[in-house]
Formats: C-alpha cells, structure tokens, sequence
C-alpha cells in the first residue's frame, strides 16, 4: 500500500518575466501597483510579481509580531519598512520583502525616508516564501548589503547572516537576538496558529526571563 504524499503548501501565486529593463520593470511595477496588491522582486533582467495567499500572509503577520514582541521586552529601537521597495538601479535590483526592520542602524534612519544610494539596506529582512521560487534571493539580498535575512517557507526557518566575502552563511542563531533559537519560533507559530493572543503572552513571558539571565 502506497502512502499518499503530504499536501504540497501554497502559499504565494507568482509571474515571472524575463529579458526585461529597468524601464519596463519600473513602468509595470507602477501600473500594476495602482491595482493589484502585488509584490515586485526584480533581478537583473527577471522581475517576479508575487500575489499573496492565506498561508503566507499569516506566517508573515505572525514573525512580524514575534520580532516586535522581541525588540520591545529587549528595549531596543525599531524602524519598520514592511514591504517597502528597495532599489538600487545601479545594481539592478529591487525587492519588496515581507518586513524590513532597522533596529542597529535605526539612528541613522530614524527620522527621514531611507535612501539607498547614501543609506545602509535595513538590519534585518523577512522573506515568506512557500511556493517556489525561481529567484535567488539569498544572492539578491546579500548584494543589496542586508546584514541579516530570515526565510521560512512553512516548515522550516533559516537566519542567514551576511559574512566578509559578501555571502550568506546559514546560523543556529540570530545575530540580532543571540539568544533565540529555531525552535523558539516553531513554537511560537505552533501555539499562534491555534491561539495568537496566548502565543504573545508566553513569548513576552519567555523574552522577560531570558533577558534577566
């Protein structure tokens, strides 16, 4: 008797294009924008646009709450950019991630609109992606100079941290908060899925004893 495979998880729809400019990049992107809730990801000639699902956006709203919950009882400042689009035309690449967070850098950017061009990429970045992808966007994002990128695709969580030859190395823990782990998260979206308002208290618990340490 053959066992019936897991149900493959959806989370995101997407469209790619391919061989396109940064001129007929930003002029879909600019239309679209005024009608869709779409998510533009644009590499070097490919742009990804990504409409997303229940599952994604639940998985993204709840690891948005866990690192608030964690920069908070922390006592650390926070700028969020959310799904801000960050370009840089002169590398030809733009991404819209899930969340985008300045919490070392957040003096610098604390009280006007980032730029780029002049400004560090944001401290940490948060991707969803549980439908596959074609992008590379460990490669993307490291060449934008994002220090920390978290990725969960609906079962597992990787904290990929930015090393000196400009590429990512995959961590046991986040360099932002040292003392969390996977399994931390695991367990704060296992308990979230059933009952996010008790997912947050246990986690403000947790956080309190840990920094008291």
């Amino acid at each position: 008797m053959l066992l019936e495979p897991p149900p493959k998880l959806v989370g995101e729809k997407r469209l790619t294009f391919h061989d396109l400019d940064w001129q007929a990049f930003k002029q879909i992107q600019h239309l679209l924008s005024e009608r869709t809730r779409a998510r533009f990801t644009y590499d070097n000639g490919i742009l990804e646009i990504t409409m997303s699902l229940e599952g994604h956006e639940r998985s993204a709203r709840l690891i948005e709450l866990f690192i608030r919950v964690l920069v908070v009882e922390m006592g650390l400042k926070l700028k969020t950019m959310g799904s801000t689009t960050l370009d840089r035309e002169d590398l030809l690449k733009s991404a819209e991630p899930d969340n985008g967070y300045y919490i070392q850098n957040y003096a610098l950017v604390a009280d006007r609109e980032v730029n780029l061009n002049v400004d560090p990429a944001p401290d940490l970045i948060v991707e969803v992606d549980i439908t596959h992808t074609d992008l590379n966007k460990n490669a993307l994002y490291a060449s934008l100079g994002v220090p920390e990128f978290w990725r969960f695709n609906g079962r597992a969580w990787q904290i990929l941290q930015l090393v000196d030859d400009g590429a990512y190395v995959e961590c046991d823990r986040s360099p932002t908060f040292p003392f969390l782990e996977k399994t931390d998260l695991y367990q704060f979206l296992e308990t979230a899925l059933r009952d996010e308002v008790t997912a947050e208290v246990n986690l403000r618990q947790w956080v309190r004893q840990k920094i008291q340490v």
